[in-house]
């Protein structure tokens, strides 16, 4: 049992106590009821949070192991209070293109995870036959790019390609999740400086991306997903289709929301699509807060050091942020006057829901007890020789963030981060 007066539930704060047996939420019972349990936790004022689902990273094993790992990436996970993770299907090699690969990743995988973890398959030109059979192997969806991936065997899809898969996808109600930007409208940047990286990838891109996602997922009637939306000019059109019906979600990440151009020191910061301005952070916020964003992930794409340098022209698009981003999201969400049942919602809950995890991303009874004591009030500086993941590279280095996981429990045992018992997960299955 774990008790605590502020135990954050879809509900609100509430204080309660978290009976767990067999690793599954058996029954919320009031704080004070006197325990009768083999072992108990009292948090008192601490907040217990449902476990994170970050359902964008990239573990890039196997292949390109010496970037991140299984090991690595999912003991920084548990070490931020991410219960389960979703690997995107590029990076590693094979990309995730079909079920042979998958069962390559998941072997890599197996007996090295310290979370829970699934997989998204890839849609790439000449697959369209492996997206079903893919699907039935327990892919939560499948990812395709719009514009170049950055790697050679995972090419974008074009508009024809686009509306094959999107048509495939709903023949099976699968889930088809997307990298938003129109190759026609992005350029090689001018020169070596930030600005020039920036106009290089307009907000025109992602919106005209976007748009065709949108008319494309219309026409075949298929689920879709806009992966990492950066731009606010993309807000009002994924607005005006989810009111007419079209079944588009869309999501955000932590650099978008909490850094800005204005900031930007070095190669550090490179991601793709970019980090924009402070007003057009702003109206990310306002998108989250009205729903038509509904959640926050990581988009941990790592990379060794050497390829962070040595401008904004020739340097690798990624952050990693994955051990970070719940007191990076906190520190900002706090100071916009958001609460944790927030950060939960957007973090865990809309996640999970969007992966098909119906068992994780809230403390519910049924669920399984992933569970995150939170010190929301204690603060820290970022240094990156103390996070887990492989490669010392963060934009967040030296920044002073407000909270602290001080436990991670996954289905009811607490996470040491030295012995993985994450489990392999498949869509909709524990």
């Amino acid at each position: 049992m774990v008790r605590s007066r502020r135990t954050v539930t879809p509900e609100g704060e509430r204080p309660l106590a978290v009976a767990v047996r067999g690793g599954v939420i058996a029954a919320l019972r009031p704080y004070d009821e006197p325990p009768a349990a083999a072992e108990s936790a009292d948090l008192g004022d601490l907040p217990l949070l449902p476990g994170l689902v970050d359902s964008h990273v990239h573990v890039n094993e196997p292949g390109r192991t010496h970037w991140e790992g299984f090991a690595t990436a999912t003991r920084a996970a548990a070490a931020g209070g991410v219960t389960t993770i979703v690997d995107m299907p590029l990076n590693s090699l094979p990309p995730t293109v079909d079920v042979a690969a998958l069962e390559v990743k998941r072997k890599a995988a197996e007996g090295r995870c310290h979370v829970d973890v699934g997989f998204w398959g890839g849609a790439i030109p000449g697959n369209l036959a492996g997206l079903r059979p893919l699907h039935e192997a327990g892919v939560m969806g499948v990812k395709c790019f719009l514009s170049p991936s950055g790697v050679d065997e995972f090419p974008a899809l074009d508009r024809d390609g686009l509306r094959a898969a999107l048509a495939e996808v709903a023949s099976f109600d699968g889930l088809l999740i997307a990298h938003a930007e129109d190759p026609g409208l992005l350029a090689e940047p001018g020169g070596p400086a930030y600005d020039d990286f920036l106009r290089s990838r307009p907000q025109e891109a992602e919106r005209r991306a976007v748009e065709q996602v949108i008319a494309l997922a219309a026409e075949t009637g298929a689920r879709a997903h806009i992966v990492h939306v950066s731009a606010a000019a993309c807000v009002e059109p994924l607005r005006a289709a989810q009111s007419a019906g079209v079944r588009v979600t869309a999501e955000t990440c932590p650099h978008y929301l909490t850094l800005a151009a204005e900031q930007v020191t070095g190669p550090a910061y490179k991601c793709c699509p970019p980090i924009r301005e402070a007003a057009n952070r702003d109206a990310l916020w306002r998108a989250l807060a009205d729903g038509v964003l509904m959640g926050i992930v990581s988009d941990h794409s790592p990379s060794t050091p050497d390829l962070k340098v040595p401008d904004f022209a020739a340097a690798w698009g990624g952050i990693s942020s994955l051990q970070v981003g719940l007191p990076v999201v906190w520190t900002a969400a706090r100071a916009r006057g958001h609460g944790l049942a927030d950060v939960a919602r957007w973090m865990a809950e809309g996640p999970a829901r969007l992966a098909g995890l119906p068992h994780k991303g809230a403390i519910r009874e049924g669920n399984d007890a992933d569970l995150v004591a939170f010190d929301p009030d204690a603060g820290f500086t970022v240094d990156v020789a103390a996070l887990h993941h492989r490669n010392p590279v963060s934009p967040y280095h030296g920044a002073r963030l407000a909270g602290v996981v001080r436990t991670t429990w996954l289905r009811g045992t607490p996470v040491d981060l030295a012995t993985p018992r994450g489990r392999l997960l498949t869509r909709g299955a524990r």
